[in-house]
């Protein structure tokens, strides 16, 4: 009975690193299709979304039987909680990815990013990969000390998120209206990519250690 139980814990842990890796090949493809104006790849990024609805529909419904059948404590408790709060930012990260790819269905056949801003939305990108991958491998192997670098790499990401800004606020900006809202919401989208990452990370230091950074 107990082993059945601890193999539902660690199928919860499987379930969340797979999420991590169905929501950075989501934001990667996405960013891809921004930046090429790829019709195709930003219609796959909003359908297999589903693909990441569903593997969390099913932690939640594991976690709530788990509940209900073994009325788990002390690091189990820490674990089904952790999960939870992990897949539902997982779950969102999966949502962001694809309010990326809608802007680029929405702009299509152009792209939504001027030529000037590419390289900044590319980092963009490259970055909120790194951040989940590094976010996953911390949730496979209860990594505390990956998980608080995490913040360091976040550092990154908001210091483009407000280059983005300087460059649209600045007296040069030629791209007009529509563009600047495009650019602002992108921003926003990968800045709280970033954020949900880290704080899968923060999860990974309470489940192990019982107390989240300061």
């Amino acid at each position: 009975m107990r082993d059945a139980y601890h193999e539902e814990l660690d199928s919860l842990t499987d379930k969340l690193v797979e999420m991590t890796r169905l929501v950075r090949s989501a934001i990667s493809r996405a960013t891809t299709a921004l930046l090429d104006a790829d019709l195709q790849l930003a219609e796959n990024v909003i359908s297999r979304d589903e693909e990441v609805n569903r593997i969390f529909a099913e932690i939640e419904t594991n976690i709530f039987e788990l509940m209900a059948r073994q009325q788990p404590v002390a690091i189990d408790l820490r674990m089904v909680i952790t999960a939870l709060r992990m897949g539902t930012d997982l779950e969102r990260m999966g949502d962001l990815a694809v309010h990326v790819a809608k802007v680029a269905r929405l702009r299509h056949p152009d792209s939504a990013i001027p030529a000037d801003m590419r390289a900044n939305i590319l980092e963009m990108g490259q970055i909120a990969e790194n951040l989940v991958t590094k976010a996953g491998s911390c949730v496979a192997e209860r990594d505390v000390e990956t998980a608080l670098e995490l913040e360091q790499d976040d550092d990154a990401m908001d210091k483009l998120h407000r280059r983005l800004f300087r460059k649209i606020l600045a007296k040069d900006w030629a791209h007009g209206v529509e563009p600047a809202i495009d650019i602002t919401l992108i921003g926003r989208y990968y800045e709280r990519y970033a954020d949900h990452s880290v704080r899968i990370a923060h999860d990974v230091v309470y489940l192990v250690t019982g107390s989240r950074p300061g």
